[in-house]
This record gives C-alpha cells, structure tokens and sequence, in this order.
C-alpha cells in the first residue's frame, strides 16, 4: 500500500543561496498551489547568517505568495512531499524577484531565438558525524566501501524521488563524495539541485551524519564544488559539436562561450560570492580560479568537453567556479544569458589554454589575456551592481535584493576570521 504525504512542503532559494520553505498538511496541497502561502518582502534579502539586509522594495511592508504546482511534487518517504515554489505577487503576477520565473524567462528568451538547452549539474558534499579512524583515500574504493550503506540509502531515495543519479564517488577531502545529475530541462535540472541537496541531508540525517554543501566546509580542507554543465541545441543541430571550430564546435557555441567568458567576472556575484567561496576559488584546486577555457582543463573556469564515444551526452561546456552557495536558478540564469548574448553579438572564444593557468607566468597569462576569478567581496559586488548585462538578464528587483545581502555579508563576515566563518556557515546551504 502506497504511503499517503502527511507534509507537502515547497520551497524556494534567496540571494544567499538558502533554501526557505513553507509547509501545509498534503490534505491543502490544492490550497498551496491555488492560493500559496504568504511569505515576507523580506525572504528575498536574508544573508548567509540569517540578517536581513532591508532595502526599499524589502521590508516588513508587503507580501507575496509562495506557491506550488501539485505536478512537480516528489516522493521523499516517511510521509513527506516537496515541490520547487514559485513566488507571486498578491494579485496574481509573478513576482519580479522570484529565482525560478528569472531562468523561466531566459529559456523562454533562448526558445524566440531558436535556442534549447540541457543542463546537468555535480554536487559535491562532506559528511560530518561518526569518526572512521581517520582513513581515507582521494577517490578511493575504500572510502566508498566505508559509507556504502548511505549511498545505497541515497540511491534508493533518489529512486523513489524520480531523482535521476548517473554516479557518485568518493571525492578529494575526507568524507566528501559527489553525484552527478542526468541532464534536463535547465528550470527541472535547477529544481534538481535543490531536491537532491534534501535528499542527502535526510539520508545523511537517518544514518547519524549530517552533511554539509558549505564552499569550504573545513579549515584547509577541500572544497565543495557545484559545477555545472550545459549544451546547447540551435535549429535542431548541437553548436557545441558537427561545427568548423575548435574541438567541432559551430560558429553559435564559440560564440556562446565567448559571452560567458568576457562577462564572467561580472557575475561572480552570481557563481561564487558567499564569504566563504573565495577561500575555495584558488589556484591548482581544481575550481577553475582563472578566466579562460580549454579541452578538459579542471583549472579553467570553463572547461570544454568535446564529442566523443565517451561521452554519451554530447559536447558540452562546464563551468567550475559555481559552488554550493550560488542560487542554482540565478546560475543558470547567468549561463544560458550570456551564451544568449555571446550567439547574439558574435562574441568572440579567446585563444585555449591547454596547460594549467597557474604555471604561466604573471606576463604569459597577461598576453593571453587570462585573468584570475575575483574573490574580493567588494569587488564582487560592485561589478554586479555596474554590469548592465546583469541587468538585462535580471531585471531591478533581482540586482537590489543581491547587492544588498552581498554588501551586508561583507560588512558581517569581513569582522570575521577565517575559522569562525567556516564554523559559522558549515551547515547554511544544507
């Protein structure tokens, strides 16, 4: 007999990359998708730490409602249900901050120009819990053996969620691990992250682990990545593959990645900009800390994979500086935009780098024009605020919630030092 929901729970994510939820017996789960559930102005702007970061347009005047559709709800187990939330205005309308409606938007923009895409994303994670003696090895058959009863939980959850895990491995730091996501519709594969991280909390959770998505979960540890990995379809045919440019590519996708690339420090803001993420983005950590791309180079900030009978996906490109903290939708928003607007203005894909960026010298990287991710959160900020392509993609309401939790997370945590902020924001994203 089918276990009847008891929770439906709906959820969204803020600036700071936070999910927020809602929760309704499953018996309002119609009242949750026709009417919502009111929620503050003021959820669009809670930091990393829970300040409010009130502007203008959010504060303790207003409110908006969260709502669900009942045919995005998964099975989690135990009685318990949950779709991705969609934020509306009071009257109806969706409203102009809401994570979600942003990247609906910009797929809608790619679909008036002929546009598609797929996206698949790899989560990485550390558990924290029970003492295993300390041993472990770096992608090792051993670590997994170690854990193999909660990833065999994990699996069968994912199952029953319709969460499609293609593989797991141990990572690089103790008891960090990574899944990789099928592919899908970007809006379905943004829900996915979010589903997933649930998921592995809750597995985590039921074996006396408690698993953490922080960019840098410990002091000298690894970090947690969130890469993410997206092809393009124009006119029914890849640009990432059958083309006359480097590694196959068409005309379209060189220019696809030469928009990402010319404005990619401009949305660190969006990809890597919690107090925590600069620690993570630096150089031969595989988190891709310079501007530039290259075939399979993990120390590019975009790395290509080309077509081949190894890769049963197709061609695609992925981008490594996203960590755990960024909003899975506002990336995404971020990465199909500005293909979007490379394809529109011929942008041109600067020269590959095909050794690591960081063994060229301070000049060679200079004359290749290969610049470093910046990890300043002032920095950050101020080209965000600035950017007008930003903008374009996001609209006002978006950019003001943004800048205003940024700005206030580097006022709290630029106070803070290094160990405390780890300890503080160990558990933040899970």
């Amino acid at each position: 007999m089918r276990e009847v929901p008891a929770l439906t729970i709906g959820s969204i994510v803020d600036m700071a990359g936070v999910a927020r939820a809602k929760v309704m017996p499953a018996g309002r789960s119609g009242v949750f998708e026709e009417v919502g559930a009111g929620v503050s102005p003021s959820w669009n702007v809670f930091c990393s730490d829970d300040r409010i970061a009130f502007t203008d347009s959010f504060s303790v005047v207003g409110d908006l409602r969260l709502r669900i559709d009942r045919s995005d709800l998964r099975d989690l187990g135990e009685g318990v249900s949950w779709a991705p939330a969609t934020l509306y205005e009071q009257d109806g309308s969706t409203a102009a901050v809401c994570t979600r409606s942003a990247l609906t938007a910009v797929v809608a923009r790619l679909a008036a120009d002929g546009l598609e895409a797929r996206v698949g994303h790899e989560i990485e994670f550390t558990l924290f819990g029970d003492s295993r003696d300390g041993a472990w090895s770096a992608y090792g058959l051993g670590a997994v053996l170690r854990r193999e009863d909660f990833l065999k939980d994990l699996l069968r959850n994912a199952e029953r969620a319709q969460l499609h895990i293609e593989q797991v491995h141990a990572e690089y730091g103790p008891d960090q691990f990574e899944i990789s996501i099928a592919p899908s519709a970007p809006v379905q594969a943004a829900d996915l992250v979010v589903l997933a991280r649930i998921l592995i909390s809750r597995t985590a959770r039921a074996h006396g682990l408690a698993a953490s998505f922080s960019p840098i979960p410990t002091i000298g540890g690894a970090g947690n990545g969130a890469h993410q990995h997206f092809s393009l379809i124009s006119g029914g045919r890849p640009v990432f593959s059958c083309g006359g440019q480097d590694y196959g590519m068409t005309d379209e996708g060189s220019s696809a990645l030469g928009g990402i690339l010319s404005h990619l420090t401009e949305f660190t803001a969006v990809f890597a900009s919690s107090p925590l993420s600069g620690l993570r983005l630096r150089p031969d950590n595989w988190s891709g800390a310079y501007v530039c791309w290259g075939l399979e180079n993990r120390e590019a900030a975009l790395r290509f994979c080309a077509e081949s009978p190894s890769n049963p996906h197709g061609a695609n490109a992925e981008v490594k500086i996203i960590d755990p903290s960024a909003n899975p939708y506002l990336a995404t928003a971020a990465v199909l935009g500005l293909s979007q607007i490379g394809i529109d203005n011929a942008a041109p894909l600067p020269p590959e780098i095909v050794v690591n960026p960081s063994t060229l010298t301070e000049a060679e990287r200079d004359e290749r024009g290969v610049t470093r991710v910046p990890t300043d959160l002032g920095e950050i900020v101020q080209k965000f605020n600035s950017s007008s392509v930003a903008r374009a993609i996001f609209g006002e309401s978006i950019i003001e919630a943004m800048v205003s939790v940024k700005g206030a997370e580097q006022e709290t945590f630029s106070q803070m030092d290094e160990a405390t902020t780890v300890e503080r924001l160990r558990y933040t994203w899970s």
